[in-house]
């Protein structure tokens, strides 16, 4: 396991618990030296320092932001520059448009990404590769790729970090950062930290 020096600033990271690989991510921020926290009710939003959105299925977050009443004081505080992460469905959950999606998933809009669920293949098309991070050193992080989405197009002041089979697979515009892989089950924990570092740099 890849473990990169802790963060300096400890942060509550909170991880939004509707569906999908939750624990996951509150075990790799909580390894390096980060409070995780579970977020389902929108109180919760005003507990924490930054934001990650899980893996799972977008569809199914989508709904369920509604059912919990999470939307609209989500989008409010991500306005508001709260520092967001989403991987894969969390991704997908970040961006501001959607192609393949179904008629009623609403993103976020808090990335000035345009993003193709699916892009990669269904649950049999699963691989993993290595993908080169800008603002990771130690060369390249494992991707794990399960359903993934690619970002078809980008906004001004989106920078893409990282590719896979000619496309962005990781972006950052400002405080929000997302990957179309998986790295809160691959065991490396270096996109973890990258992301709570633009927690403490945000302050």
């Amino acid at each position: 396991m890849n473990r990169p020096t802790p963060t300096t600033l400890p942060r509550t990271i909170g991880v939004l618990a509707l569906q999908g690989d939750v624990r996951e991510h509150i075990a790799a921020v909580e390894q390096l030296g980060a409070a995780g926290v579970l977020v389902r009710r929108p109180a919760e939003l005003d507990r924490i320092d930054g934001l990650i959105i899980p893996g799972g299925e977008s569809t199914t977050m989508s709904r369920l932001l509604d059912i919990f009443g999470m939307r609209e004081p989500l989008t409010a505080r991500l306005a508001d520059g709260l520092p967001a992460y989403g991987s894969c469905a969390g991704m997908i959950m970040l961006a501001t448009r959607i192609l393949d999606g179904r008629p009623d998933q609403l993103p976020l809009g808090a990335i000035d990404i345009t993003v193709r669920r699916n892009a990669f293949g269904r649950q049999v098309d699963s691989f993993e590769g290595s993908v080169e991070i800008v603002g990771i050193d130690g060369g390249p992080v494992p991707g794990v790729f399960i359903r993934a989405p690619w970002v078809e197009s980008i906004g001004a002041g989106v920078e893409v970090l990282g590719s896979a089979a000619g496309h962005p697979v990781a972006v950052r515009q400002g405080v929000v950062l997302a990957t179309s892989f998986h790295p809160e089950i691959s065991g490396d924990l270096r996109v973890h930290q990258l992301f709570l570092n633009m927690v403490a740099a945000a302050g």
